[in-house]
């Protein structure tokens, strides 16, 4: 699994043209869900996006998290992060999961996400979305097994 973390402050999702999701100040997260994905990984790195401190304190320091301040996320299915460019010109998306077990494991993620307390805005899984964003900082993150210290590592592609 994949998530990349952006704080903004606003963020919404449309389809075909309409608003179909919106946040004010928060996270975009983009999540890839990859072969042999499963719960657990959707409730870790749940879990780390809750409690990634990328909000700024009084002093000005980058010491709060999505859930000291309140804020919301809007989680968007993304499989192009799955991709890999190593080869070629074309991305290869052989590391992504089939659309149907991606979907289990994205909502794994986004419901263990609500059950920390954050408030949660989706994207449409397998849809063509229009994501607009103002970055804050800008400020963006890339979670990613082959960094994450206490989870799984993989080998690269």
């Amino acid at each position: 699994m994949k998530v990349l973390i952006q704080r903004v402050g606003r963020a919404e999702v449309r389809v075909a043209g309409s608003p179909i999701a919106r946040i004010g100040r928060g996270l975009l997260v983009f999540v890839a869900v990859e072969k042999g994905d499963e719960a657990a990984d959707a409730e870790y790195y749940a879990d780390r996006t809750a409690g990634l401190r990328i909000f700024e304190d009084h002093e000005g320091r980058m010491n709060l998290s999505l859930k000291d301040i309140g804020a919301e996320a809007l989680v968007v299915s993304q499989f192009t992060l799955a991709g890999s460019t190593r080869r070629g010109r074309r991305p290869s998306f052989d590391g992504a999961e089939e659309p149907e077990r991606a979907d289990v494991v994205y909502q794994m993620f986004v419901s263990a996400l609500a059950r920390s307390g954050v408030p949660v805005r989706t994207g449409r899984f397998r849809e063509m979305m229009e994501v607009e964003l103002v970055n804050e900082g800008p400020v963006t993150f890339l979670l990613d097994p082959r960094t994450e210290p206490r989870h799984r590592r993989r080998e690269p592609d």
